[in-house]
């Protein structure tokens, strides 16, 4: 990626990430099972009209990895997140998120929405309304939700007998992707991340949290919206597409909202990094 490397020491959670370009910047946040790394192809690209920043979410990568599933509510790794911004000099940003770091970034924009300049939200629904109206279709796709959020050992141990192997099914099962998609070397900072046993377990406290505090935490904002201008994407053969209509379920979340159909599957930030960010820069170019 050619970006500076760095630590940041914070009471949270500490924090890696990677920093380069120019100009306004702009926090990319990963998703589940991946790390800062998935913005391998896009990241250099920003960097030509951004100060590009690319974090490792608490629990993922290089990130310390805390100790309880309260510790990972999406407002608790965004308090991170918000931290680092704040130690690098930018009260003001632009905002990105795949899967997990759009959920991230969801609460974020709700909950300092003076700092967040604009959001991009990627091959999301609300996390209230996934999980509260939860149809056969999205179970069966997103199977995973129940599993990895079932009481400590159980989800852990069944994947430690072959972290590549469970991983690498999620990397492929959303829609349209084979592991000749993903670039060798983010491959291999995948796999490293994933072995990490520690890594394992923080993992499914993040989709413990999901259920047991911010389902409720979502429910009472509900009603609340976005008021950043607001980037909407999806992978047109991603498992969300086939069971949400995409371009509408958002609507009543967001004041200014922007939408944008990849071809692809969930992880078209990495089959599709091109695409990605030529739209990525005409929706940030706007603002």
């Amino acid at each position: 990626m050619g970006f500076k490397r760095h630590f940041f020491k914070h009471s949270g959670a500490d924090i890696y990430y990677r920093i380069g370009g120019k100009g306004d910047p702009i926090l990319l946040l990963h998703g589940f099972p991946q790390t800062h790394a998935m913005w391998a192809e896009i990241a250099p690209r920003l960097a030509r009209y951004f100060t590009v920043i690319c974090a490792d979410l608490r629990g993922y990568g290089a990130s310390e990895k805390p100790h309880g599933t309260e510790n990972y509510s999406f407002r608790a790794m965004g308090s991170d997140q918000l931290a680092l911004m704040s130690h690098l000099g930018f009260e003001e940003f632009h905002l990105v998120g795949h899967d997990r770091g759009a959920r991230v970034s969801h609460r974020v924009a709700l909950d300092v929405s003076d700092r967040i300049k604009s959001l991009t939200m990627m091959d999301i629904v609300p996390t209230h309304l996934l999980l509260n109206k939860l149809s056969k279709e999205v179970a069966r796709d997103y199977y995973h939700w129940l599993f990895l959020a079932q009481p400590e050992p159980f989800p852990e141990t069944l994947i430690a007998a072959n972290p590549n192997y469970y991983y690498e099914q999620s990397l492929l099962g959303w829609g349209s992707a084979k592991l000749s998609d993903f670039a060798d070397e983010q491959l291999a900072a995948y796999r490293f991340s994933w072995n990490n046993p520690q890594t394992i377990r923080a993992m499914c406290d993040d989709y413990r949290a999901a259920i047991d505090f911010d389902f409720a935490i979502d429910e009472a904002d509900l009603s609340r919206r976005v008021a950043a201008p607001t980037l909407v994407m999806w992978g047109t053969d991603g498992a969300m597409a086939k069971s949400y209509n995409m371009g509408m379920v958002w609507t009543e979340k967001l004041v200014d909202m922007h939408t944008c159909a990849i071809p692809g599957g969930h992880f078209f930030p990495d089959t599709s990094g091109t695409r990605t960010s030529d739209e990525l820069l005409r929706f940030l170019r706007s603002i």
